[in-house]
């Protein structure tokens, strides 16, 4: 008769272990969003974000220079395309952000500045799998530069002014109901004259 070895063992009794805390994880929490991730899940999903980001990528820098041009153009983007989820001034702090799993992070806190430039545009590009962050890749230089200004804004989150989001709250996108009462006001307007 053949025997297991202590090795195999050892093997069989951690995917037991892995397979009882997955299963004990979706029991408990039912893979429902309404509540906030704990310290070890978000730990866990940090350190697995970490290990996915290709070496090479950590260590790019920004190949786009940092002009007031660039970050014009990322805040403007970021306006129409990322305040949705991020919110203008970065917190994550919208009805979308709050609701994803986990929620948007606060970009201006060190958990995001801490990532490296390669990173964050990696990110961007690419999306986090499990989250509501897609990838925006396009495949293109120009797409590319796009996330590298972007990555200039994301490091000016922590110094935006009053200002600023006030110039990004006219470029948020509008819903079509929006649209229409400012349509409706401005032909009640020109009636008036």
């Amino acid at each position: 008769m053949r025997t297991i070895s202590g090795m195999t063992a050892g093997v069989l009794l951690a995917a037991a272990v892995v397979a009882a805390g997955a299963v004990v994880y979706l029991r408990t929490t039912h893979l429902a969003t309404g509540e906030h991730p704990g310290a070890i899940e978000t730990r866990l999903s940090r350190l697995a974000r970490r290990a996915a980001v290709p070496s090479e990528m950590r260590g790019m820098s920004n190949p786009v220079p940092a002009s007031p041009e660039a970050l014009s153009e990322a805040m403007s983007h970021f306006a129409d395309h990322c305040a949705v989820c991020h919110a203008n001034n970065g917190t994550g702090d919208t009805e979308m952000g709050r609701g994803l799993y986990p929620p948007a992070p606060d970009m201006r806190l060190g958990a995001t500045q801490a990532l490296s430039d390669g990173e964050l545009f990696y990110v961007i590009e690419h999306g986090i799998r499990f989250t509501g962050m897609p990838g925006w890749s396009t495949g293109t230089k120009a797409g590319e530069e796009a996330s590298w200004r972007l990555v200039h804004f994301i490091r000016h989150l922590p110094q935006l002014t009053a200002d600023e989001v006030e110039r990004m709250e006219s470029q948020n996108p509008r819903s079509p109901e929006e649209v229409r009462q400012e349509i409706e006001e401005e032909q009640f307007l020109k009636g008036a004259n």
